[in-house]
């Protein structure tokens, strides 16, 4: 069993922090496939590309509204401790 790596701070805002990082690392790439396609004039796959990269974006500012949200209530339940 792998160790648990100790970050200092919550795993789900650890986790959250990743999602929205991959959603957004991913959807900068797809921007590299997007371009292949359309070069190869391949415009059905550069569409399919850009519908994933739409999705993490989507995800990425999801993700953002979740994370904001809770280190709302983080710093919220600090002052009031």
């Amino acid at each position: 069993m792998p160790a648990k790596v100790n970050t200092g701070t919550q795993d789900t805002l650890y986790n959250l922090f990743s999602i929205i990082y991959h959603a957004l690392q991913g959807a900068e790439t797809y921007e590299k496939y997007i371009t292949d396609a359309e070069q190869s004039g391949d415009t059905e796959l550069a569409q399919f590309f850009r519908d994933v990269r739409d999705q993490n974006t989507k995800r990425a500012e999801r993700g953002k509204e979740l994370l904001t949200t809770r280190l709302g209530d983080e710093q919220a339940q600090g002052q009031s401790a």
